[in-house]
């Protein structure tokens, strides 16, 4: 609840800044509105926008959770992805439902890997895991681009896009959320990572690994006293957290596209640390934040069309002053308590 008014606070200056570009503040709250709930539609948008955004947010928090910063969610979902596509194209004689089973847990490894790299060289060798995850991103951006424009490209089009996966990866057909949102992206992933983002959550609090991940990430060295293993804790965070962003794979490759897209993330991972800060790093937070930021980034979409000085490109600055709003009611909160504490 506390969160909340930062988060209203943030919004509040945002839209603000609109009135001294020459726009109504209130024109601009109800374009967001309407184009990210005015219709089925456009709900359909916005949850296709919150599923990854969820993913992403619950790779980022894993690795808070540890001490980590995982800058490279971007990069394994990218590397998940692609993967995806790869197997749902030179495998396509394998039955459904085993196929998309198939897929999805080859994207999930890929992207488990691409985090084990940065995890297993903070842990052996020392190296700052921003630094590495951040050169990963590139390396799996080039890689991924590669194999879709060079080893199984479209050969019927001139876009930058993998071929499309045998229709035994897809599960359209059986996806109630597909139905329910028609000619929109969304679909049951949607539901998958709700269900990810609960188990994290009793994973992180109810278990014991999830207590010991939480006590690296508070003080590595009492942690370590008390006999936990940092390079364990290290490494299967940050594989946990690759594995998490993998999981955009289910939603833009199995889900919707069924084909790789060069340049199909809107930086879902970059967003995702938004999401994770937003929520305080709780799964359970991750949800509601991922589709506050879903809802942005859909309902900005507008503003190109609706005003004349404002452009989509603002639902990033929203995002800035939500997070500032958050964070600054964090340490005001931080503030007060000392005094209280001191006095």
């Amino acid at each position: 609840m506390k969160r909340l008014i930062g988060l209203f606070v943030g919004l509040f200056i945002a839209l603000l800044i609109t009135f001294f570009a020459g726009e109504n503040p209130f024109h601009i709250f109800s374009i967001l509105i309407k184009s990210a709930f005015g219709s089925m539609y456009d709900l359909g948008l916005t949850l296709s926008y919150t599923t990854p955004l969820i993913f992403c947010g619950l790779s980022v928090a894993v690795s808070f959770h540890a001490g980590l910063f995982n800058v490279g969610a971007e990069g394994q979902l990218t590397m998940a992805a692609i993967t995806a596509a790869a197997v749902g194209i030179l495998f396509p004689q394998v039955p459904f439902p085993f196929a998309p089973i198939l897929a999805f847990t080859a994207a999930l490894f890929v992207g488990g890997f691409w985090g084990f790299i940065p995890g297993w060289l903070r842990a052996v060798r020392g190296s700052h895991e921003v630094i590495i995850t951040i050169m990963l991103n590139f390396i799996a951006a080039g890689t991924a681009n590669w194999l879709a424009l060079k080893v199984i490209p479209n050969l019927n089009s001139q876009n930058p896009e993998t071929a499309m996966v045998s229709n035994n990866y897809l599960f359209k057909d059986y996806d109630l959320i597909a139905r329910i949102f028609p000619d929109t992206p969304a679909n049951a992933s949607f539901g998958v990572a709700i269900f990810i983002a609960v188990l994290m959550w009793i994973i992180i609090w109810k278990t014991t690994f999830g207590f010991e991940l939480r006590a690296m990430g508070a003080n590595s060295e009492a942690a370590q006293r008390a006999g936990i293993s940092k390079n364990k804790i290290l490494v299967l965070s940050m594989i946990i957290s690759g594995m998490l962003a993998g999981g955009v794979a289910l939603s833009e490759v199995l889900g919707s596209a069924g084909q790789y897209r060069v340049g199909f993330s809107p930086d879902y991972g970059f967003i995702g640390i938004a999401v994770a800060l937003l929520a305080n790093n709780n799964p359970i937070g991750v949800i509601f934040a991922a589709f506050l930021m879903g809802a942005l980034h859909k309902g900005a979409a507008d503003l190109d069309m609706e005003t004349t000085t404002i452009t989509r490109d603002f639902s990033r600055i929203i995002q800035a002053f939500i997070i500032l709003g958050v964070a600054g009611q964090a340490y005001w909160e931080h503030l007060r308590t000392s005094r209280i504490r001191k006095n």
